[in-house]
């Protein structure tokens, strides 16, 4: 026997969520699934626990796609301030902590709570720990065979995400969902992930080092964030920045002192300190002896040669090297690449060629820049999927 809804939703992530609630929420008939047993993990984990829910300077150029003019109109239509508003509704706290980034001051269970709550007000039918076995077009939608039952549905949703932090249940389903349509899949990598280094490169006794304001670069993008020293080679906020738009083969810059005028320096300091000392002034001083130490002995700033100082200067601000890879998936907040976005309509999220199947969230070659953009982008495309679908 076949149970028949309006909707079916796969994924009961941001997006998923988002999407049953405003469709159910219009009338529609709706089952969210899911084949984790716990709602949410990637929610959960966000901002240390504390939600970075969405970003006050969301725009369209914070988000990397073939197409990148597809996230304007799901954006117009449901913008950050419409997410505050829902968040302001129940009556949670949050603040901005850096660069637009807004966070949730009673952590990231209580933006699960809200979402869980605003789907349950539009009457859907929860299916956690089910996986799906099959999924068939029909004349009238679609047949959703689960483990545990068989739907029928004029409209699906795929919501289920991308390939990254696959511990806490990440799959390729949505993207075999697309295959198995004949819609394109654009090829999928790790993104805003750390990035490693060849080990005649590694800096690994340095793990752990910090240096807060610099400016990371490769070819045309750039970002000015902190950047981490690791075993494996470098992450912080302008590595997992820049991580998205890095590709096998490139080259990064790292100007470690933006601003800073070394001609400057030189003639305000006593010129008998050393200059690990006055160095140490800008820049942790493991990471300066470490630094200096490629131009052999550390001596008093009076004992370098004009030419020594212009070297050190010259790698200060152009710190250039080739990363060998990314730490992958298990480590990376999102996916790049995804369902083709020309296959989609953009006011919509439904697909062009196949009738009532609509995809949303990760699962879309949509990628935001770090800082809750993410995020907006599945309450967004959840939002217009769930009026459309």
């Amino acid at each position: 026997m076949h149970s028949v809804v309006d909707v079916i939703v796969i994924g009961a992530g941001a997006a998923g969520m988002m999407c049953a609630a405003t469709a159910g929420q219009r009338g529609r008939s709706v089952v969210l699934i899911d084949h984790a047993a716990k709602l949410a993990e990637k929610i959960r984990i966000s901002g240390g626990g504390r939600c970075n829910f969405t970003n006050l300077n969301t725009l369209p150029s914070c988000y990397q796609s073939e197409n990148p003019h597809f996230v304007k109109s799901a954006l117009k239509q449901y913008s950050p301030f419409d997410f505050i508003k829902m968040v302001e509704s129940y009556g949670l706290g949050y603040h901005e902590k850096t660069l637009g980034q807004l966070f949730c001051d009673q952590g990231s269970q209580a933006i699960i709570d809200m979402l869980k709550a605003e789907v349950d007000l539009g009457g859907a039918i929860w299916r956690m720990d089910t996986g799906i076995v099959a999924i068939q077009k029909t004349d009238l939608g679609f047949e959703v065979a689960t483990s545990k039952e068989t739907w029928l549905c004029s409209s699906l949703v795929i919501a289920c995400g991308g390939l990254s932090i696959p511990p806490i249940g990440a799959t390729g389903l949505g993207y075999e969902i697309a295959k198995q349509f004949d819609i394109p899949v654009l090829p999928l990598a790790a993104a805003l992930v750390p990035l490693t280094f060849q080990p005649q490169d590694l800096w690994a006794d340095l793990a752990g080092v910090a240096i807060e304001d610099t400016i990371v670069s490769c070819g045309d993008m750039q970002f000015r964030e902190a950047i981490l020293l690791t075993h494996k080679g470098l992450s912080g906020p302008a590595i997992l920045q820049i991580s998205s738009y890095w590709r096998a083969g490139d080259t990064l810059e790292i100007d470690l002192l933006p601003d800073v005028d070394f001609d400057e320096i030189w003639v305000a300091v006593n010129r008998d300190a050393l200059i690990s000392n006055i160095l140490s002034e800008y820049l942790p001083k493991r990471l300066v002896q470490a630094w200096l130490m490629q131009w052999g002995e550390i001596k008093p700033l009076k004992q370098y040669t004009a030419k020594e100082l212009a070297a050190i200067e010259e790698s200060l601000h152009h710190w250039c090297i080739m990363p060998s890879g990314t730490v992958g998936y298990k480590k990376a907040e999102v996916t790049r690449g995804g369902v083709d976005t020309l296959a989609l309509s953009s006011k919509t999220m439904e697909s062009r060629q196949v009738a009532g199947l609509f995809f949303i969230g990760e699962v879309v070659d949509v990628t935001g820049w770090l800082g809750g953009y993410n995020f907006q982008w599945a309450w967004s495309s959840g939002y217009v999927a769930g009026l459309n679908s």
